[in-house]
């Protein structure tokens, strides 16, 4: 049965299921949902606790074992399974297949993912488990969803923030939930409940922002030069490896000549969207920004990239070297813009 988040303390103020999966990339709100079940467990009497975690020397039959096992003191128990990679392997898949078949009454076993890719969320141990189980997967919080969110947590502890407050706290905890609700927590803690001025927020909020390269695509399909910015100084200044920022950037600017030279022949965008397995909010950022970009543009976003790459391999005279980080941000605002 699958489980929205938002229904997890509804459903835990109920006898609880055998077994749950939290399958999740969010590393925070994975821990604040299994922490929800933990308690439950230990309000419904689950007394004791075995962890197991799938590591190389791992053997599956510690699972197995651990279902069986009498408690020492009479007492149900909870098992934790942390598959920390989400990929059990042959043995792995085949052992969870059959532990989903026979749960022990007096056990409630715990199994924590990562967000499964495409190809693995198809496999036959997946499938069991989501039969079988209380399946909650817990979408990433992007960056557009990142100031409702915040709001959202602010609330909880009797504080609110105007929106330039909420967009000030997003920009500078983006792709660090973590860091967000120590941020929001510090509020709490700086000021009494009601509402937050945007220097109150400016004045206790850290730059702690993790950006992702892969992100970068999401600035330049939205438009966003000033996200955009933000995001390369940010990886500039953890040092980033240049090469790989272009990469994704280029690998963008192809996808995108790709969809355009497929609409120009009269295919239509969502099946050429499913050729090119473009999926999710990456998908639905695609028309507006096909909409905004020519066809010249995007070539010419391409010999700009060549460009980029024989600065960064060091192939430019020195006349024409010029800062290639720079020559990177020119070549992202050019499809962002």
């Amino acid at each position: 049965m699958q489980l929205r988040i938002e229904m997890l303390d509804a459903h835990l103020a109920k006898p609880l299921a055998q077994l749950y999966v939290i399958a999740s990339d969010e590393h925070l709100l994975a821990l604040e949902a299994a922490d929800k079940i933990r308690r439950a467990a230990r309000a419904q009497g689950y007394g004791e606790r075995a962890v197991l975690s799938v590591e190389r020397s791992f053997k599956w039959g510690e699972l197995l074992a651990a279902n069986q096992e009498l408690s020492l003191f009479g007492d149900k128990k909870l098992i934790e399974l942390r598959i920390p990679t989400g990929k059990p392997g042959k043995d792995g898949g085949a052992a969870l297949q059959q532990y989903a078949k026979s749960l022990s009454p007096d056990n409630l076993t715990l199994i924590t993912l990562p967000k499964l890719d495409w190809a693995t969320q198809k496999a036959a141990w997946v499938a069991s488990l989501q039969q079988a189980a209380v399946y909650i997967e817990i979408a990433q919080v992007e960056r557009a969803q990142l100031p409702n969110w915040i709001a959202t947590r602010l609330s909880q502890q009797g504080q609110s923030a105007p929106r330039p407050g909420l967009e000030f706290i997003a920009d500078r905890v983006e792709g660090n939930l973590l860091a967000a609700h120590q941020e929001i927590l510090k509020l709490g803690l700086l000021h009494e409940p009601g509402q937050l001025t945007v220097e109150q927020v400016q004045d206790a909020v850290l730059n702690v922002a993790r950006y992702d390269v892969f992100k970068l695509s999401e600035a330049m399909l939205a438009g966003d030069p000033a996200r955009l910015v933000r995001m390369l100084e940010g990886l500039k200044g953890e040092g980033e490896a240049l090469p790989l920022v272009l990469w994704a950037v280029a690998e963008e600017v192809r996808t995108l000549l790709k969809l355009k030279a497929g609409m120009a022949q009269g295919r239509p965008l969502a099946a050429l969207t499913k050729e090119y397995r473009i999926w999710g909010p990456r998908e639905r950022m695609m028309e507006p920004a096909l909409r905004r970009l020519s066809l010249a543009t995007l070539e010419a976003a391409l010999r700009q990239a060549a460009q980029v790459d024989k600065m960064v391999k060091g192939l430019r005279s020195k006349d024409h070297a010029g800062d290639a980080w720079d020559a990177m941000l020119q070549l992202a605002l050019s499809v962002a813009r």
